[in-house]
């Protein structure tokens, strides 16, 4: 990840994830969350829709960082680069996947759950990594205890999976932790119902939560 883009993950502390179903949803979807105060979000491919809001969040919010997730294969991270995104995010640490996003310079974040996860994102030359899941692995008991051998390498990491309002100023507040996977945010039955002022809402609150840990 560059500077510049750990600074603002940093300050935007929930970077919203999304599964987006109709491209029609990706605009008023990202200016709800806008609206709310999240200006992050992580495009999963897990529907064939998830580029194409890509292209038009672009288009039409480009205040809003966009990156996109679940990238499998290093033909993925091309059509995400292809796209705009302005980095990627994996559930697990995939070598070929890395290096290529490594080769056409898209900031990647793999995911670990382990220490030997760790140990092989960051001989990739990976230091921001994707906690995933999160509250299945143990938490945040667990990854202050699978972090601390690596921090002196400035590893950090983005909690996802069980993080939510009851417990993401705890994560917040832990060094090892630059921002929260929120897919809390955008819950599929709200976007389906077109419900953005509940997404504002959500947002909102959120980005409250943030606040009082990092003012």
């Amino acid at each position: 990840m560059t500077e510049s883009l750990s600074r603002h993950l940093y300050q935007t502390g929930v970077i919203a994830v999304l599964m987006i179903d109709r491209a029609d949803d990706a605009v008023p979807l990202a200016r709800a969350l806008l609206a709310g105060g999240v200006d992050c979000i992580e495009l999963t491919l897990r529907t064939d829709a998830a580029l194409e809001s890509l292209r038009r969040i672009r288009a039409e919010v480009p205040e809003m960082t966009i990156g996109v997730g679940t990238i499998l294969t290093p033909q993925q991270a091309n059509d995400a680069k292809e796209a705009g995104a302005s980095f990627g995010v994996a559930p697990g640490m995939n070598p070929r996947v890395v290096a290529e996003a490594k080769r056409i310079g898209l900031p990647f974040a793999p995911g670990v759950c382990t220490p030997t996860d760790i140990e092989l994102a960051i001989e990739a030359g990976c230091k921001l990594l994707k906690f995933f899941p999160s509250e299945p692995c143990g938490g945040l008991a667990y990854l202050r205890v699978i972090s601390a051998p690596f921090m002196h390498l400035g590893v950090q990491f983005i909690p996802l999976g069980g993080v939510g309002p009851a417990n993401a100023a705890q994560y917040l507040q832990e060094p090892s932790v630059l921002a929260l996977g929120g897919s809390w945010l955008a819950p599929k039955d709200l976007i389906a119902k077109g419900d953005w002022a509940a997404i504002t809402k959500l947002a909102r609150e959120a980005s409250d939560i943030v606040k009082q840990v990092r003012p």
